[in-house]
């Protein structure tokens, strides 16, 4: 949803930039116009049929090149967005009100009431009912500061090598260099993917422990992405690679229904068939990983490390004891 949200909200961008030129003068070439917008003539002719269909007069102007005119005297909507557009920026600004983002909780709460005052009546009903039964379920985690996310965001857009103070899990701070790839929002907290100059590796930091330095150093060229893509790394290293021990298991059952088991961030599902599927996982402990696995109700098989498949033969003889005396007594 947030990728469709950003795409969203750039080709509403791009249409309010579109309006504003066409009101600035009477006439504009269609070719003007793509090359104000930085965009193909096509885009252009695609974003007129767009606000045409929102109700802005839109004219076709005949001469050697043509172009297009703004009609006066009709009344123009508010709003450049049509209806599920709409519900999902006011859903969206709803939830941001109280989510992981310290500082824009009252910016969302502003922008969400100017909102909501262009909206047809149809549509505040339709977001007053979302809005009136979604209870969010707020964490205690650390917050991310909207200042450093633009930051990053920047530079990672405009491909800037970034610099900044990091603070590590336990407390020790180091100055980074790094060229930023993307950041991943696993739904509770932020992490940026980027090249370490220093380390000559890539690394996932989490950004609450971000303090950026301005300013940002030279441009780069993008590097080969870790392992496919950024979201995939994140996943890998929360769930698999950073823990004392990693266990790769033979489930009996499909991708999907182990998903419903396994968060992107508790472990990694891959598919072998119809009705068994890999499941790769780390843990610190591997009484508690074997304990974890057994719940999920299906066959399973382990294929590594044999200290787990020790460790659940231990457990296994300690719970047939209990057992064995359960039904003594």
């Amino acid at each position: 949803m947030a990728g469709r949200l950003a795409r969203m909200l750039e080709t509403s961008a791009r249409l309010l930039r579109l309006l504003s030129l066409l009101q600035t003068r009477r006439d504009w070439s269609g070719a003007e116009l793509a090359r104000r917008l930085e965009v193909t003539d096509r885009t252009v002719r695609r974003d007129v049929d767009k606000l045409r269909s929102l109700g802005y007069p839109v004219h076709a102007v005949t001469g050697v090149a043509g172009g297009y005119r703004l009609g006066a005297g009709a009344a123009l909507p508010p709003l450049l967005l049509d209806d599920d557009e709409a519900i999902a920026v006011a859903v969206g600004l709803r939830t941001a009100s109280g989510g992981t983002v310290a500082g824009i909780e009252e910016t969302s709460v502003r922008a969400l009431a100017k909102l909501e005052q262009v909206l047809p009546a149809r549509l505040r009903d339709r977001v007053n009912a979302v809005q009136s039964v979604l209870v969010p379920l707020r964490g205690k985690g650390p917050t991310v500061d909207a200042d450093t996310l633009a930051a990053i965001a920047g530079a990672c857009r405009d491909r800037h090598v970034l610099r900044f103070d990091y603070r590590s899990h336990d407390g020790g701070e180091s100055l980074r260099r790094v060229e930023p790839l993307r950041m991943v929002h696993t739904g509770r907290r932020w992490y940026l993917v980027a090249y370490d100059l220093d380390r000559d590796d890539w690394r996932t930091f989490r950004v609450d422990r971000i303090t950026p330095r301005a300013p940002t150093g030279p441009r780069f060229t993008p590097r080969e992405p870790p392992a496919g893509d950024a979201a995939g790394h994140v996943s890998r290293g929360l769930s698999y690679a950073a823990y004392r021990h990693q266990a790769v298991i033979t489930l009996h059952l499909s991708a999907e229904a182990a998903a419903e088991h396994v968060t992107p961030t508790s472990g990694i599902i891959e598919p072998i068939d119809d009705s068994r599927c890999t499941l790769r996982v780390g843990a610190n402990s591997l009484d508690g990983m074997a304990m974890w696995v057994s719940l999920f109700g299906c066959e399973y098989e382990v294929r590594e490390p044999p200290e787990l498949v020790e460790r659940m033969a231990v457990l296994a003889a300690r719970l047939d004891r209990a057992v064995t005396r359960s039904r003594r007594e």
